[in-house]
């Protein structure tokens, strides 16, 4: 019933796109982050549906898709620099065969970012694009949320669906994502056209809200709470009642500490001392051992360089009685559990620097943005609450990215290829509209009165 149900959905998308190509855009991004040839038993499986996708997709846009409006960025440029240089150390790779295994799924995340905004010329499909996100992502959340509600989840125990823990089904991952869509649900709950703003909608969307703030206790991922902690400090920009704010959250958090499973608070703790916790000791020297690699190999090593680190891990344990004990742990073939790290032990200084400037690049347009459309009128009021969202999330993703090796995950990479959307029809709409409240009229250049 799963397959059929995937089959005939993703049929559906295929051929509603022969009319309307951003459909197998939208498909796409579906088949991405939801994966459901992972979850089929066998109809979808064995058929490269999301390279059918793909292909779809960019052949649709180039056969009947209207082009005008385009125009090429200078972030897609940086997304294109970092394309070729990761394509140039393939050759030089310390380890050639993993290192095409990464190569396989990164040509086509940033591919895809690169060619996003060409798609997304319109406000609806703009917000088409959050709902399809949202939603995908949703579907993982939901799952999560419901079952850490019934069941307390746990480290490493709470099931999304699969096995396999690797993209937005890794704990700490879905974690950080879930988070970093808060206040794009919350722009789609007062924005979006799509559904009809009724209080069902509404509701969906709030409910999917707190499916979110479940998903960091439901995998025990202390990256999750970090990145909460960050949007709690964000949204205080544009919160009026400050004070009363803050006591809410505190109020809300001493009432939600007796219902947080033992297990939970207790690995929250582990934050506070790194020593007696192997994971975050291991972190701490794999980044060491990373530094000192680059430094000796400037250009990095190549995708899963990580894979040749070794070194020895000294964990310090307090027991209840006051006795302390330490241990030494032998450790190799560590992932880097940072995007910093990853970046620079894999494709080493020029590598981060382009993936640096591309995240400073969005984070500032983003401002610029919101500054410009604070006074806008009520018709492009959006455009400003859509920047805002996006430069949360972006924060969030870079917070989460200090722990986490999130430097090629599609879904970022795909509201990158929304920033960058959103900055061209800005333009255009500056251009075309002048919204009132924006622009200062010019004084005449002669005096239309009669005496002048």
């Amino acid at each position: 019933m799963r397959d059929l149900f995937f089959v005939g959905f993703l049929g559906a998308l295929l051929l509603l796109g022969l009319r309307r190509p951003f459909l197998l855009v939208l498909g796409y991004v579906y088949i991405d982050l939801v994966s459901p040839q992972r979850l089929s038993y066998y109809l979808l499986s064995s058929i490269p549906i999301s390279l059918v996708f793909f292909a779809a997709a960019f052949l649709g846009w180039f056969a009947a898709d209207a082009k005008d409006g385009s125009r090429f960025s200078v972030r897609q440029g940086l997304m294109l620099a970092l394309l070729l240089w990761a394509g140039a150390t393939l050759s030089a790779s310390d380890f050639p065969i993993e290192a095409a295994q990464k190569w396989d799924w990164v040509w086509k995340t940033l591919v895809f970012a690169i060619f996003l905004p060409f798609t997304l010329r319109t406000r609806l499909r703009m917000e088409a694009l959050v709902v399809f996100m949202t939603l995908s992502a949703g579907w993982i959340i939901i799952t999560g949320g419901l079952k850490t509600a019934l069941s307390g989840g746990g480290y490493g125990t709470l099931s999304l669906g699969v096995d396999n823990n690797a993209g937005l089904y890794e704990g700490s991952t879905i974690a950080t994502v879930a988070i970093a869509m808060i206040p794009l649900i919350l722009w789609a709950v007062k924005h979006q056209t799509i559904f009809e703003q009724k209080g069902l909608v509404k509701a969906f969307g709030y409910a999917l809200i707190f499916a979110c703030m479940l998903i960091p206790v439901g995998t025990e991922a202390r990256t999750g709470l970090i990145c909460l902690a960050v949007l709690i400090l964000l949204s205080l920009r544009d919160t009026k009642r400050r004070f009363t704010y803050i006591a809410l959250i505190a109020a809300a958090g001493l009432v939600a500490i007796p219902f947080l499973p033992k297990s939970f608070t207790q690995r929250m703790d582990t934050i506070q001392g790194y020593q007696g916790d192997q994971s975050a000791s291991t972190r701490l020297m794999v980044w060491k051992w990373t530094w000192d690699f680059v430094r000796e190999h400037p250009t990095g090593g190549g995708f899963a360089a990580y894979q040749q680190n070794e070194f020895t891990v000294t964990t310090v344990e307090v027991a209840p009685d006051g006795t302390v004990r330490s241990a030494r742990v032998v450790d190799k073939g560590r992932a880097w559990h940072s995007s910093y790290f990853e970046l620079l032990g894999e494709l080493g200084f020029p590598g981060f620097i382009l993936w640096a400037l591309l995240n400073v690049a969005g984070l500032i347009r983003m401002e610029m943005l919101r500054h410009r459309f604070a006074r806008a009128g009520p018709e492009d009021r959006w455009i400003r609450d859509l920047a805002a969202g996006l430069q949360v999330a972006h924060v969030i993703y870079l917070v989460g990215s200090l722990f986490l090796a999130l430097a090629f995950q599609s879904f970022f990479y795909m509201w990158f290829g929304l920033q960058i959307a959103l900055d061209t029809y800005a333009r255009s709409r500056l251009a075309a509209d002048k919204p009132a409240g924006f622009l200062r009229p010019r004084k005449p250049a002669i005096d239309p009165s009669p005496a002048g």
